[in-house]
């Protein structure tokens, strides 16, 4: 898990894949956080990949490094509570200028039932299931 949390950091941006009823959306995002051993991601409850993935938590993220790619496929779920949340804002204080533990908008979200990929053009993909 830590290799695939450091991969998600020094890529810097990874691409999130959510489906819109049959439509898949794809955006960028740069939040990754390990927390109590879980892979976690942040957005905000108001923005419409918060509504995808309540509609269906199958989500998928890929990013590239170096001629290597990480895709990871699993289900998101949200985590409540307000301590994983505090910790994603501590790790990117950044974005405390537009969020807040405690706004009601936070959310945090980590992987469960997940299989990572990497891959590359000149190497066999290897697979860890988290």
């Amino acid at each position: 898990m830590e290799r695939i949390y450091q991969f998600l950091k020094d890529a810097g941006v990874y691409y999130l894949a959510t489906v819109d009823g049959d439509q898949p959306r794809v955006r960028p995002f740069g939040t990754v956080l390990m927390f109590e051993g879980r892979l976690y991601i942040q957005t905000g409850r108001k923005k419409d990949v918060s509504h995808q993935l309540s509609a269906n938590p199958k989500a998928e993220i890929c990013a590239f490094k170096d001629g290597v790619w990480l895709r990871i496929a699993g289900k998101l779920v949200e985590d409540d509570r307000v301590e994983p949340r505090k910790a994603m804002l501590d790790a990117y204080p950044d974005l405390r200028a537009m969020y807040n533990e405690n706004d009601g908008n936070t959310q945090v979200l980590y992987f469960q039932d997940a299989t990572a990929t990497f891959a590359s053009f000149t190497a066999a993909p290897e697979v860890i299931t988290f």
